[in-house]
């Protein structure tokens, strides 16, 4: 092995790799792209001459033989403290893959997703997982033909060219209401968001399981489902106005802890005890729900389990698949003092 590869001049392709590390060009390829049959010994050796000449592969060049090696991956913004989780379980699948995960944030806004999927399709990446996507079924179902496709937080079990994989969302929301049922409320609402992509939506399923869940109760006459607004800056009523009801619900089903979290401060700062007066309970059991000062009671969803397996299912498409997968993932509620 050559010991001045780091004094090289000029541009350093594979070949300069390959000759550093003392091996062919073609085993230099096979530990980028973590095929079968390369030796530890080799694979330490190559790595060490990549980190010591920096060489970066050209993206167009691998794109042109097939493969980047590179994922696109379009959030729905970076406010949700429960995607933190979901993504470090899609990249410690990627990363093992030796795939590159480039992520993008839609705002919430499916004209800005379009635009970035379309840069991503532009950029020849290999696949793109979405995660709460404003777009509708028939666009997703259209960008899928054109470049392998999963999608996190849309339900859609009868989608052919996509896979999807999710909570549990319906069984999750029943639950959630089932716990404020057990402490003896019946007066129990909950806050959700407007419709966007018909009854594919998260919150829609959650919807469905709350109102199993009063229906179940033989309260289904007492369900009232509140479409708050998103955003501050979004039209629509504000989540504060459940605390403005006369009477007072008994109980909150909020369809995420973003929700929950605020109402449950709003309620503290009225003077409204939780869970004496009020009982809470969200959805996600974000890092923030466990402090003691807030115990929000909250559906457990598997964030990282969640990733990993929407992860695996893209590399599968990557390689080949193409019968849909829709992937459920069991919930289980976490029981705090807000509920």
């Amino acid at each position: 092995m050559s010991g001045g590869g780091s004094s090289r001049r000029g541009k350093v392709t594979i070949r300069t790799v390959a000759e550093d590390a003392g091996v062919s060009v073609a085993a230099v390829s096979k530990v980028m792209r973590n095929a079968y049959g390369v030796s530890d010994a080799m694979r330490k050796n190559v790595e060490e001459s990549i980190a010591r000449l920096g060489y970066r592969p050209s993206t167009a060049a691998r794109g042109m033989r097939g493969r980047t090696f590179s994922v696109g991956v379009l959030l729905v913004d970076m406010q949700n403290p429960f995607l933190p989780t979901l993504m470090d379980g899609a990249k410690s699948v990627l990363r093992e893959a030796r795939y590159q995960a480039f992520i993008s944030v839609g705002e919430a806004r499916a004209a800005i997703e379009k635009s970035l999927i379309d840069s991503m399709i532009d950029l020849q990446m290999d696949g793109i997982i979405l995660v709460a996507p404003r777009l509708s079924s028939d666009l997703l179902a259209r960008y899928a033909k054109q470049i392998p496709m999963v999608v996190i937080g849309h339900h859609e079990p009868g989608a052919e060219s996509f896979d999807t994989v999710n909570s549990d969302d319906r069984t999750g929301a029943r639950i959630a209401v089932e716990a404020l049922l057990e402490s003896g409320r019946q007066d129990i609402h909950m806050a959700s968001l407007p419709r966007k992509n018909g009854e594919f939506d998260v919150f829609v399923e959650r919807e469905h399981g709350y109102l199993d869940a009063m229906k179940a109760a033989g309260l289904a006459d007492r369900a009232r489902v509140w479409a708050m607004r998103e955003q501050p800056d979004r039209p629509g009523p504000a989540l504060t106005g459940l605390l403005e009801l006369d009477p007072l619900p008994e109980g909150v089903f909020c369809w995420s802890d973003i929700h929950a979290l605020r109402l449950l401060n709003e309620a503290k700062v009225r003077g409204i005890e939780v869970p004496q007066r009020l009982g809470i309970v969200g959805y996600d059991n974000t890092p923030a729900a466990a402090l003691p000062l807030i115990s929000l009671t909250s559906v457990e969803q598997h964030g990282r389990q969640i990733g990993r397996r929407a992860a695996h299912a893209l590399l599968s498409r990557i390689g080949g698949r193409t019968s849909p997968e829709h992937i459920l993932i069991e919930p289980e509620l976490v029981r705090r003092g807000s509920a």
